[in-house]
């Protein structure tokens, strides 16, 4: 079982695409992973060496910023724009979109599942 950056990597992938369970990795930077390592990007993560996952790891650990290190720094720096009151950081503390998006219909994975709201009745009495 290869173990990087804290996160047990799924042995019957190939290796690019077991390298984007790392929080931070996409399929591009794994892609330039392998390449840059050498390794044959066909290759399973079971059968990988444990040469081939330490030269990974030490990799990893010397050019990107992944797992909690990343985590923090965007915790940080959403703390950041919620201080000091930008707009975003408002939408951020609300739990909105915050790039735009519209909100009327759409972004319920932001703001989570519907609520319904009840209808006062209008001038008239009907609603």
């Amino acid at each position: 079982m290869a173990r990087i950056s804290g996160v047990d990597l799924p042995p019957n992938k190939k290796v690019e695409y077991g390298l984007t369970a790392i929080y931070g990795i996409g399929l591009h930077t794994a892609h330039k992973i392998v390449h840059t390592i050498g390794i044959d990007p066909v290759k399973k993560i079971r059968d990988l060496s444990d040469e081939d996952i330490m030269r990974i790891r030490k990799l990893i650990e010397a050019e990107y910023k992944v797992e909690g290190a990343l985590r923090a720094e965007i915790a940080v720096d959403v703390k950041r724009l919620i201080d000091i009151g930008s707009y975003r950081g408002s939408r951020h503390k609300v739990g909105l979109p915050t790039r735009g998006q519209r909100t009327r219909t759409n972004a319920r994975t932001r703001k989570g599942r519907k609520k319904t709201v009840a209808r006062k009745a209008g001038p008239g009495g009907k609603k």
